[in-house]
């Protein structure tokens, strides 16, 4: 539901009553993940997707049914051996759809889970996707110091523990599922929890105010970063230059990072290949939490960097988490290109791909989003 804050947002302000597909859990080479929806007004418009196209016709019914009746229903959609033209997902994978209808007193809690995500508030929405018929579709609005809005309707230990679980999703920014007893106990079997994290986009940091970071900028956006430019030359680091960068900060990289902190979800790509910036900037980096740290240069300038990072006392642990020469190997030679090889890697990073191609690969299209780890809208 949150995958679509802005728009339904703006349904629920305008009093629209809709109902919400969201995906729960996938299998295979299902094409979109947990979190990812689709959502249907009473009018008949339509919004979002939950699987590219497969399913979208009969979620799309199954929207319009729940408005009817005004229940909840979990629906489960695979590939058919017997009828590939069936209802199912012809790229092999399944996946499991919540649809939950959002009016009158049911929709309030939706609805400030939906204008908490527009606000780009720190926000987790936990519903009952598996379990009773009772308790499918009740809700629970979990904020980052524990605050929490609505109930699953069940065991009084119920709403204490999905907290603590939704509470522990948001904080490393992931959207997942949670499996619980009906008495709030770890035992599975009794319910799933569609837990849905709404987090700020990740931050993107590109330090060297020249053209490849103007390319990189748009790349970084394109992919949901909060992109910021940083360079000490005032002359460069311009905002006319950088129009797609949310910031354009005219400073000492070293001291900037120092000041501006980082995080597990930051991403840091130095293309400066300077050592006066370089050696300072990447020796604080290296000793800080960020989950891509890269360097732009060619193998000699890598080479001296690495010279220079050791001579400042940088370990084999931490000169070991940097990527460098920064990108995949796809024979860039423009700054687009450059970037769009930057931005492959980083998603490589992200979510355990390898690089190679596909084509005569065996290696599974669709990796692990809950071992990598997964945003919520970014």
């Amino acid at each position: 539901m949150l995958d679509l804050a802005g728009e339904l947002h703006q349904w629920a302000e305008d009093g629209r009553e809709f109902a919400v597909a969201t995906v729960v859990a996938v299998g295979g080479s299902a094409p979109r993940g947990p979190g990812a929806a689709l959502a249907v007004d009473s009018e008949g418009t339509v919004i979002g997707s939950v699987s590219g196209g497969c399913v979208e016709g009969a979620v799309y019914d199954l929207c319009r049914e729940a408005l009817r009746t005004g229940e909840s229903v979990l629906e489960r959609f695979g590939y058919s051996d017997e009828d590939a033209f069936a209802v199912g997902l012809t790229c092999g994978g399944t996946i499991e759809v919540l649809v939950t209808p959002v009016s009158g007193r049911a929709g309030a809690l939706p609805a400030a889970a939906l204008a908490a995500a527009v606000r780009r508030e720190p926000v987790a929405l936990a519903r009952v996707a598996r379990g009773p018929a009772g308790l499918r579709g009740h809700a629970l609005l979990v904020r980052p110091d524990g605050t929490c809005e609505g109930g699953l309707g069940g065991h009084p230990d119920l709403d204490r523990v999905a907290a603590a679980e939704a509470r522990a999703l948001l904080e490393s920014g992931r959207t997942g599922t949670v499996e619980l007893a009906a008495d709030g106990s770890h035992c599975p079997g009794g319910l799933t929890l569609l837990v849905e994290s709404n987090v700020p986009p990740p931050r993107m940091i590109v330090f060297g105010a020249i053209d490849f970071a103007a390319a990189l900028a748009r790349a970084g956006k394109f992919l949901g970063y909060h992109v910021t430019v940083c360079d000490a030359r005032p002359v460069f680091a311009t905002r006319a230059r950088f129009p797609e960068a949310d910031e354009v900060v005219v400073d000492w990289p070293h001291r900037y990072l120092r000041r501006t902190g980082t995080d597990a979800r930051t991403v840091l790509c130095v293309l400066t290949h300077d050592a006066k910036f370089d050696v300072p900037l990447l020796t604080a980096a290296l000793r800080m939490p960020a989950a891509f740290i890269g360097a732009l240069g060619s193998r000699r300038t890598h080479e001296d960097r690495t010279r220079r990072l050791r001579a400042e006392g940088v370990t084999a642990a931490e000169l070991a988490r940097l990527r460098s020469p920064i990108g995949l190997d796809l024979g860039a030679r423009t700054p687009e290109e450059t970037a769009l090889s930057i931005a492959a890697e980083i998603v490589a990073v992200r979510r355990g791909g390898t690089g190679v191609p596909l084509t005569g690969s065996t290696t599974p299209i669709h990796h692990d989003d809950e071992k990598h780890g997964r945003r919520a809208a970014a």
